[in-house]
């Protein structure tokens, strides 16, 4: 199987559900897990190794991940809040542990409760629990929030770099950098990524987008542009920060895949079982909004993907 142009890690179990109002049985998650793997997505952010009583909807954070594991070629992402939700991610077979580390201290206190200073530092401990457990799994650093913030406003690119820098200095494998509330513009995209990477060099590996003004694909483009070669996205464009208001869902799996394949750029991913898959998560939510221009237009009449 030979490696994509653009990696596509679907967030939608975790980033998707985190904001749903709707509780999705754990045996219907491991569907939609199990379904979106078949359609080649080769890295999913299952779950979130946060305390139950704040999102319920992670209740089932370690079934979810022993589910995850068992799927072949599958690269299986959870995201921790803090050091204790690394180690209980720790103990799981989970490829990747991501932190997020909010660029706006505004939200970093209302998303984690722990200012920039104290984020880090969990950064920190999780990269010495690693150590001291010998354990193989990667450590992502997420920037949230690096375009701006509801709750803030501004976050001047200076200090979205300097939190690159120190993100690097902890000890983390990766760094993503996110638009968590939708403020981003393609031009502010390929500065910031641009200058992020003369920062971080290879470990500057993925975006992260929402749709809420409209303009995710565009900055996913942007992106592309300046050597992003992984992108998050959620299918059905679920999801949202539930600390950060007026922030609205990521951007749309189905779309992102189908403006990539369009452009020549192999993502390994299969249209039929994506919309397959789709229909497990419709299923599965009864009620629940969901977006997408190609779930209901279909591909253009000759299409084909990219080979």
């Amino acid at each position: 199987m030979s490696d994509p142009d653009i990696l596509i890690s679907e967030v939608g179990p975790r980033d998707g559900l985190q904001n749903t109002k709707i509780f999705m049985p754990t045996e219907a998650k491991k569907r939609w897990i199990s379904a979106l793997a078949a359609a080649g997505l080769r890295e999913i952010e299952v779950c979130s190794f946060v305390n139950p009583k704040l999102i319920a909807q992670f209740s089932d954070a370690d079934e979810v991940v022993a589910h995850a594991v068992t799927l072949p070629n599958v690269a299986v992402v959870a995201l921790v809040p803090n050091f204790k939700g690394a180690e209980r991610a720790a103990k799981t077979a989970a490829r990747k542990i991501s932190l997020p580390i909010s660029a706006s201290e505004a939200h970093s206190v209302s998303n984690v409760r722990k200012t920039i200073d104290e984020q880090v530092a969990e950064l920190s401990r999780i990269v010495e629990l690693r150590r001291a457990g010998g354990a193989t799994f990667e450590i992502n650093g997420g920037i949230s929030t690096a375009f701006g913030c509801t709750i803030q406003g501004e976050v001047k690119q200076a200090d979205v770099l300097r939190l690159v820098e120190r993100v690097v200095a902890a000890g983390a494998d990766s760094v993503s950098i996110a638009d968590t509330v939708g403020y981003a513009n393609p031009k502010q995209v390929r500065e910031v990524f641009a200058a992020a990477r003369r920062i971080a060099g290879a470990k500057l590996d993925a975006a992260h987008f929402h749709n809420t003004r409209g303009l995710g694909l565009a900055n996913c483009l942007a992106a592309i542009e300046v050597g992003v070669r992984s992108l998050d996205s959620s299918m059905a464009g679920l999801g949202g920060c539930p600390y950060a208001p007026g922030a609205s869902g990521n951007v749309i799996t189905e779309d992102l895949v189908f403006m990539l394949e369009s452009m020549g750029l192999k993502t390994g991913i299969d249209f039929a079982k994506l919309l397959d898959a789709r229909r497990v998560l419709e299923d599965a939510l009864p009620g629940a909004e969901f977006h997408g221009h190609l779930a209901k237009a279909g591909l253009p009449k000759g299409f084909k993907e990219a080979a």
